[in-house]
């Protein structure tokens, strides 16, 4: 119920008229220590006052004065509660937890008296904690910080004021990585090492649990975790080729290779494989400068390399690739802003002969013959009896041998299930898989494996049957399928020319 409006005297009081005896009426009264609440409902009873003596004539006045007072109203005999839905007793909305009136009791014919309520507002568990900012927090840690050390501290907040205590949520996707050692205190420790090259960002979640209530109630903080790259890494020669050792991936640095030619100098820097010489800082997110240099070898006098950019170039030329048939070169490639992080590769230079003349064969086509039979394999014949030995002449090698020279049948031609070439030049044909009076024609190609110039010929082959003329094999070994075959007596790499090879 709301009461009514106190006189101009007594403003924001309640009045209330009592029977009392003469003269007796407030002295019945005294200060009052009550306590209710918070978010306790309109009319709640916060304290009952005493009876006023012997009933009488004379009139008593009750009035509740202070600051406080709006929180209470008198009904009859009792202090209630006074509320509503848009001002609800929140012991955390108030400036303090104790509220006090001021009980004034009027008697006719008698001076006032005063008395005081105090009222302590209890609390209820009524907030839950909860983390200041946005959903997500960010941190940024770097690689290089030390395990078991504090790497970030979360704070949650409660408005009833309860104890919290705070453990990393394990079905977190990196929860591994951290722990909490003193659950109230809400600093996270790093568990395990960081790594910037193998993970970036990492994602835990921080939970806070009220530890004396019996609600428990509980909020979680998603945190993100930023890995700040640290200058933990040596530079890596590129292309490298990853290896993984005791878990570790282990950057294996190429081997570059380039050519030249003996008695010549280009005109600019050497063209290497698989790539042009390039080294990078391994901490990608730092990107640290590297300069190039060649360690001191027997022949790095001969080369000079750009410092900044890693290119080489051949100063004095090489006079005779017999002498010097390649050049190892030590190259390192070190941090600009730390000369103790580097990497050391090796570069090898081939030196080339001269070469003033492709491989040419003596003739653009080549006439033989095989007979078919049930033997796996036979060597090619040429219709004079001999074995079809195909020669490549290169004039810029002594007796026109080059052995850098390979011999291959086109794809074209798609016979390679039937036929097959040897390294020195032989033909090798699957017998068993021959029919009588067939024909085919080979292509055969002629690489020159340094300079890459090519020679092409053509075998025109007739498949006869078994006892036709020219099938003696005048005892010269037939090699197993697809294995290469024994020297010959003849073979030119190996001994004197062959009278019958064309």
């Amino acid at each position: 119920m709301e009461a009514p409006s106190c006189p101009a005297l007594l403003a924001a009081c309640l009045a209330l008229q009592l029977a009392t005896a003469w003269g007796d009426g407030c002295s019945s009264f005294g200060n009052l220590f009550t306590e209710i609440a918070e978010n306790s409902t309109h009319g709640s009873l916060v304290a009952q006052l005493p009876a006023a003596g012997d009933t009488g004539s004379a009139g008593l006045q009750l009035c509740l004065a202070g600051a406080d007072a709006i929180w209470f109203y008198l009904d009859g005999r009792s202090v209630r509660l006074n509320v509503s839905a848009e001002r609800a007793l929140d012991r955390e909305e108030l400036e303090s937890p104790v509220l006090m009136v001021a009980l004034t009791c009027a008697e006719d014919g008698f001076s006032p008296v005063e008395y005081r309520i105090i009222v302590q507002v209890l609390n209820e568990n009524d907030n839950r904690p909860h983390f200041q900012g946005a959903t997500v927090l960010t941190h940024n840690i770097s690689e290089l910080a030390a395990v078991h050390s504090v790497v970030f501290s979360t704070q949650a907040e409660d408005a009833d004021g309860d104890t919290l205590m705070y453990v990393i949520d394990t079905a977190s996707p990196d929860a591994r990585f951290f722990r909490i050692d003193l659950p109230n205190s809400g600093k996270v420790v790093l568990a395990r090492a960081l790594d910037f090259e193998s993970r970036q960002q990492l994602e835990v979640v921080v939970t806070a649990v009220e530890m004396n209530t019996k609600e428990r109630f509980n909020a979680s903080a998603h945190i993100r975790v930023n890995v700040l790259d640290g200058d933990d890494q040596y530079p890596q020669f590129l292309p490298c080729t990853p290896r993984t050792h005791h878990g570790l991936t282990i950057c294996t640095s190429p081997v570059y290779t380039a050519n030249v030619t003996e008695g010549q100098l280009q005109g600019g820097p050497l063209s290497f494989s698989p790539g042009s010489v390039y080294a990078e800082d391994g901490d990608r997110g730092l990107r640290a400068a590297i300069t190039y240099s060649l360690l001191a070898g027997q022949e790095s006098g001969r080369f000079h390399i750009d410092n900044m950019t890693g290119a080489i170039t051949l100063l004095q030329a090489v006079e005779s690739s017999r002498s010097t048939p390649a050049i190892s070169l030590s190259i390192m490639a070190s941090q600009v802003n730390d000369a103790n992080k580097y990497a050391v590769t090796q570069a090898v230079v081939r030196v080339l002969a001269a070469n003033r003349h492709p491989p040419r064969f003596a003739h653009p086509m080549y006439q033989a013959f095989v007979p078919a039979g049930a033997r796996e394999a036979a060597l090619l014949l040429t219709f004079g009896g001999h074995v079809l030995a195909l020669r490549a002449h290169d004039p810029d090698f002594p007796e026109g041998v080059n052995p850098q020279v390979q011999y291959s049948l086109r794809p074209s031609t798609n016979h390679s299930q039937l036929f097959q070439v040897m390294p020195n030049g032989l033909l090798v044909a699957r017998t068993d898989r021959l029919r009588p009076d067939q024909t085919y024609r080979l292509q055969v190609l002629a690489r020159d494996e340094e300079s890459g110039e090519t020679a092409n010929t053509t075998v025109e082959l007739e498949v006869l049957w078994p006892g036709q003329a020219g099938t003696e094999w005048g005892g010269l070994p037939v090699p197993p399928w697809g294995s290469p075959p024994a020297p010959l007596p003849c073979d030119p790499p190996k001994g004197p020319p062959c009278p019958f090879a064309l």
